[in-house]
Parts: C-alpha cells; structure tokens; sequence
C-alpha cells in the first residue's frame, strides 16, 4: 500500500512539473505579441498645451506613461513625486527620458486643469482627450478605470496605478509598479535608457 501511494505521489509530482513547463513555454512565446501591441490605436489625444498626442507621439524617447487623474486623493500624486524623485536621481542621464500623465476622468481634467496639475513636476507632460478618445486609450493600454459615484453626488475614479515604460522605439518594456522601491525603480529607467 505504501508502494502505491508514492507512486501516487511521484505521478502527481511529475504532472505538476509537465504542467508548469507547459505553462511557462505558453506565456513565455505568447509575451512578446501582448507587448508589441500593448498601447497601439487610433486615439487622439492631446497635450495641455493643445497639441496632438497618439501613439506615434511615443517614439524617438524612451518613455514613462501613467494614467490618473486630477482629483486622485493619494495614488497620482504620489506618483507624480516618486516620478520627480526619479529625475533627480538620475540627473543628467535622464535628459532624454519623458513623462506622461494620461487623465483618465476627461470630463474635469481640461487641457487647463491638467496643465497645472503636473506643471510643479518640470518633467511630466498631461495629457487629456475628449470621453471617447480616451476610452480607446485606455482599452489599447489595458488600463483599468472606472468611475465610482461618492456621496453628494461627486465621483472618483479607480485605475491602474502602475507606470508603464517604454524604449526609444515605442516600445514596452515594463512596469514600476505603485510604490515600488526607488532604488529598483531607478535601475529599470537606467536600464530603460541604456537600452
């Protein structure tokens, strides 16, 4: 009985490590078609300073992109900090790096609005868009946002706190994710930039 019961065991063991091979080959051939695509689409968006952005708009620098919004209690601005935190850091081996904020609550967050919210940064660009523009953004880039009403009849918004980094090329690279250790951060820009 004890001789089938390892058999048993052994078996099970030997599915598990198949399986996870199996899994692993799977997600490691599938990666890099989800990357190529991660944030390609037809919006149109714009600057604070009234200029057409698109996905186009991503090559030439490499790249930090963020989605939030202006009336974010803690996660954008935060962001926003650590992201500035990270320009100092790297000093002058950060002067082709960009930044982005993408809003996604367009319907306060004018080109006006966002325009002041980022501007204490001297490093992050906002970027709003009309309702419609912004969804195709954020559906490209597999964002998460949606709109939760609060009591008196305001709202706020729930999103995806990660920022999204991309090469010279346009190209998706990674993510940092919300209050990840500065000095990891920092060694994925440096990385981001070598590349």
């Amino acid at each position: 009985m004890l001789k089938n019961l390892r058999i048993v065991l052994w078996t099970l063991v030997a599915v598990a490590a198949i399986g996870a091979t199996g899994l692993y080959a799977y997600t490691t051939m599938m990666r890099p078609a989800q990357q190529a695509s991660l944030g390609d689409g037809d919006y149109q968006l714009r600057t604070a300073a009234g200029e057409p952005f698109t996905r186009a708009s991503l090559n030439g620098s490499p790249s930090m992109v963020f989605f939030g919004f202006t009336h974010c209690p803690e996660v954008c601005p935060t962001s926003l900090a650590e992201m500035t935190a990270w320009y100092e850091t790297l000093g002058d081996e950060a002067k082709d790096l960009k930044a982005y904020f993408i809003t996604v609550d367009p319907e306060r967050d004018t080109e006006a609005v966002i325009g002041d919210y980022v501007a204490w940064t001297n490093h992050v660009t906002g970027i709003t868009g009309d309702v419609a523009e912004i969804e195709k953004a954020t559906k490209a880039w597999a964002v998460y946002a949606e709109k939760v009403p609060l009591e008196g009849g305001d709202y706020t918004m729930d999103h995806t706190a990660s920022v999204f980094l991309l090469n010279d090329q346009g190209e998706f690279e990674g993510t940092i994710a919300y209050r990840e250790d500065s000095a990891t951060a920092v060694a994925k820009l440096k990385k981001l930039i070598e590349s």
